[in-house]
C-alpha cells in the first residue's frame, strides 16, 4: 500500500512548481520533550499516561537532517562530477535557502527555493529539480503543511525512479522514512507503520546482501551509512510506537536502534544519549524503574562528560524514575539540578514538566507525612 501510494503519484504525473501552494499554518502543533531535511527542530508531543518527563527533546518520528542521506549534501558530493555552471548557480541558491532555514525565516526560504526550482527547470538538470523538490518538502514538513510535504517528497521519488533509482537506494529510502512520518503526523496509521517496517525490511536485506562485498566494491563508509539510516529508521519507528502506546515494539526497535549507534558512532555519541535516555522512558513507562534507571544513569554520566546541550532532560528523566521508586530526598535534588539548567536554556516546555514532576513530589512526602 506504501509504495502503491508513490507508483499511483508517478502514474498521475509530478506536481509542478504551480501546484507548490502553501498553507499559512506555523511549527507543527504536536510538541514533545527532549529524529525527516533541514535541521535539528525541537518538538514536543503530549506526555505520557502517568504524566512523566518525556525522554528526549527530538521529533516524534522522525529528525530530517542534512545529514549522511541528504540529496542536498550529495549534489555538493557531485561537485567533482562535472556540475554545470547552471547546476554550481543552483547550489548557491540551495546552500543559501538551507541557511535562512537555520534561522528560522521560512517565507524567504520558500521564495529562494521557487526561484531555485525555476532554474532547474529551465536548464533542465534533473539531478537539481531532485535536490530542489526535496528541500522544499523538507521546509513543508519543518512548517507543519504536511499535505505539501507529501505531494512534494512523492514528486521527489517519482523524479529519482524516472531517473533510474532504486528502491533500496539509500536517498529513496530516507525519503520514505520522512513520508512514513508525515503519515503518522496525520494519523494515517496503515500507511505510517507499512513506511516504517517498509524501510526497515528494505535495510535490513540490503546490508545483509552487501556485508561481504569487497572495499574496491562497496566502500566501508558506504556501508556505514545504510546502517546508520536503519538506525534512523529503528528510532523514528520506535517513537511512533510509543506515541500510540505498544511499548514494547518500541522497546525492541530502541534497542536494535541503540546497538546500532554504539557500534557505528561511539559510546559518547550525542545520539547514544538520546537512545539510552528513551529506551529509559519505555522501562519506566512498563514500571521497570531499576533497568530504567541503569540506562537513564548511563545516559547522563555520557552527557555529563560530552556536555550535551540537553542535560537539563536528561536530569528530569532521572529525577521522575527516582521520584516513582520513591527516592524522594534524591529526586528533589535532582528536579532542582534539572530546572536551575532548564531555566538557564529557557525552555519553557522543560520548565513546566519539570515542575510537574516537583508537584507530585510535594504531594509524595505530604502523604508520607501524614501516614508516619
Amino acid at each position: 500500500m506504501f509504495l502503491r501510494a508513490v507508483q499511483r503519484a508517478r502514474a498521475g504525473g509530478v506536481y509542478r512548481l504551480a501546484a507548490y501552494q502553501t498553507a499559512d499554518s506555523g511549527v507543527p502543533a504536536r510538541r514533545r520533550l527532549g529524529p525527516p531535511g533541514i535541521s535539528h527542530v525541537c518538538v514536543r508531543t503530549s506526555g505520557r499516561q502517568d504524566g512523566s518527563y518525556k525522554s528526549s527533546t527530538r521529533p516524534p518520528f522522525l529528525v530530517l537532517s542534512a545529514a549522511a542521506f541528504s540529496l542536498f549534501s550529495k549534489l555538493v558530493e557531485d561537485k567533482d562530477e562535472g556540475l554545470t555552471p547552471a547546476e554550481e548557480n543552483i547550489i548557491y541558491h540551495l546552500k543559501k535557502a538551507k541557511l535562512i532555514i537555520m534561522k528560522g525565516e521560512m517565507e524567504e526560504a520558500e521564495e529562494i527555493l521557487h526561484k531555485t526550482l525555476r532554474l532547474a527547470t529551465e536548464c533542465k538538470s534533473k539531478r537539481a529539480i531532485i535536490y530542489t523538490y526535496d528541500l522544499m518538502a523538507n521546509l513543508a514538513f519543518l512548517r507543519g503543511q504536511y499535505d505539501n510535504a507529501e505531494k512534494l517528497f512523492k514528486t521527489t521519488l517519482v523524479y529519482m525512479m524516472d531517473g533510474g533509482a532504486k528502491q533500496d537506494d539509500n536517498s529513496f529510502i530516507e525519503i520514505s522514512l520522512k513520508l512514513a512520518s508525515i503519515y503518522a503526523a496525520l494519523n494515517q496509521k496503515d500507511l505510517a507503520v507499512e513506511g516504517f517496517q517498509f524501510c526497515i525490511i528494505s535495510l535490513n536485506e540490503k546490508i545483509e546482501k552487501e556485508k561481504e562485498l569487497p572495499e574496491e566494491i562497496l566502500t566501508a563508509e558506504e556501508k556505514t551509512n545504510t546502517r546508520l539510516l536503519l538506525g534512523l529508521s529503528l528510532d523514528s519507528y520506535a517513537r511512533y510506537l510509543v506515541a500510540n502506546s505498544q511499548i514494547l515494539h518500541a522497546q525492541t526497535m530502541y534497542e536494535k536502534a541503540l546497538q546500532i549507534c554504539k557500534e557505528e558512532q561511539g559510546e559518547l555519541h550525542p545520539q547514544t544519549v538520546n537512545l539510552l535516555s528513551d529506551l529509559a522512558a519505555v522501562l519506566e513507562a512498563q514500571g521497570r524503574f531499576d533497568e530504567a534507571y541503569t540506562y537513564i544513569k548511563q545516559a547522563h554520566e555520557i552527557a555529563q562528560k560530552t556536555e550535551h546541550p540537553n542535560q537539563h532532560v536528561i536530569l528530569g528523566n532521572m529525577a521522575m524514575i527516582l521520584l516513582h521508586q520513591e527516592h524522594l530526598v534524591d529526586a528533589e535534588k535532582i528536579f532542582n539540578e534539572a530546572l536551575a539548567k532548564a531555566e538557564e536554556k529557557k525552555d519553557l516546555g522543560s520548565i513546566y514538566y519539570i515542575r510537574e514532576g516537583l508537584s507530585e513530589l510535594t504531594r509524595r512526602k505530604k502523604n508520607q507525612e501524614e501516614n508516619l
